[in-house]
């Protein structure tokens, strides 16, 4: 089972059942169909006043909580799912329409801002149930180089602004949201999530009964102190895929529990292809040792720069990407090995200073990616110890 089959035969209540991963990554991944003008926008202005973004949302005239089922709009299709998949975030709505766990859920307080010049994709919305308790969810990364390219500064800046504004958030709609709160989100979504948990003030973060990542991202190290993930200890629920790449980069304090996917690689990173029992994932004992190659290989990557050298790949790359003509950054960044290609043959039309940043900085990679691998096939070559079976081997989901 995946979530859209979860969807289509969970017909208990949330008083029967209680609200569990599976719903997190349901409406993590709802959170990336635009509902700019269809639902009603966050009406607290004044936290986000300093901004010079432009909020169009905010001028919505829709005023009241609006259900799934009054989303389904044919003539806003076109351009209303976004993500890695928008077609399956399409089935997700329309499943949830049909669901009776979910239908009675209202959606409230959108708000969604993005500016190329800040370089900022940022959006979050409410869901109610009844006034039990509320999910606040943020959306991961859009299809836009913007989104990506904030993506990539949190590796040298801290925080970056989607991170800020999600704090923001956060605080505006609490004070009119039912008591219980559970935040979430999927990728970027996961991230601001968690970063918006650990620094909202605490008469928001007391309320806070569960914080749900799936395959975010970690931090910049040292951006949190232990005291910081102290307070919200035995709260997070951290999800990654068998071969996540995605959720392993950068810091994270709290161990993930792996989830078996029906794919491999990069494409393991959407939850749609996440293995569902019961009301639960179906999780493995152990990340695959494709992801802890990838970890260890980005984690000494990143180690060899400052933030200024880092800040300089990452504009040469997006210098490279933008001369390369792409208008989709996920057929870009999930391209495989067509990513490298590309991005090569784009490098000779940027300048000669950004392209010799960005070819050591490739360089450097592929010389560690070769270290590390050989490092791993003399492991393997090596003669073992023998050692005795275990009289109780841990039987694998």
């Amino acid at each position: 089972m995946n979530i859209l089959d979860y969807l289509a035969t969970e017909f208990a209540t949330f008083e029967e059942k209680p609200f569990n991963p599976v719903d997190s990554a349901v409406l993590s991944q709802f959170c990336m169909v635009r509902v700019e003008g269809i639902a009603p926008p966050l009406r607290e202005r004044a936290s986000f006043k300093r901004l010079g973004t432009v909020v169009d949302n905010l001028l919505s005239s829709v005023k009241r909580p609006v259900r799934f089922i009054d989303l389904l709009r044919a003539e806003r299709y076109a351009d209303m799912f976004t993500g890695l998949a928008p077609s399956l975030v399409k089935e997700n709505l329309l499943a949830l329409a049909a669901s009776p766990r979910f239908r009675d859920v209202t959606v409230k307080d959108c708000l969604s801002l993005f500016d190329a010049d800040r370089q900022t994709q940022f959006a979050a919305m409410a869901f109610v149930h009844k006034k039990e308790f509320a999910y606040v969810g943020f959306r991961g990364t859009d299809a836009s180089l913007t989104g990506w390219r904030e993506d990539f500064n949190m590796a040298y800046d801290a925080p970056v602004p989607a991170q800020e504004h999600a704090v923001r958030y956060l605080e505006a709609v609490a004070p009119r949201l039912p008591k219980r709160l559970v935040v979430g989100g999927h990728s970027k979504g996961g991230n601001l999530a968690l970063y918006a948990s650990l620094r909202a003030a605490p008469s928001v973060q007391d309320r806070i009964e569960r914080v749900y990542t799936h395959d975010g991202p970690g931090f910049k190290a040292g951006m949190f102190s232990p005291e910081d993930w102290h307070r919200l200890e035995g709260r997070i629920h951290r999800t990654v895929p068998h071969d996540s790449i995605v959720g392993m980069l950068m810091e994270s304090h709290t161990p993930p529990l792996v989830v078996c996917s029906t794919e491999r690689g990069i494409n393991e990173h959407s939850p749609f292809t996440w293995e569902v029992a019961g009301d639960d994932f179906q999780y493995l004992d152990d990340l695959s040792d494709n992801a802890k190659f990838t970890d260890a290989l980005v984690s000494e990557w990143l180690a060899r720069y400052s933030d200024e050298e880092a800040a300089a790949i990452v504009d040469a790359l997006f210098k490279a990407v933008e001369a390369s003509g792409a208008q989709n950054a996920t057929e870009v960044f999930f391209g495989g090995a067509k990513t490298a290609t590309m991005l090569a043959e784009a490098a000779k039309n940027i300048d000669a200073a950004s392209r010799d940043t960005l070819l050591a900085a490739l360089g450097s990679l592929a010389e560690i990616a070769a270290r590390l691998m050989a490092q791993g096939l003399a492991g393997k070559l090596a003669p073992k110890p023998k050692q005795r079976p275990s009289q109780h081997p841990r039987p694998r989901p």
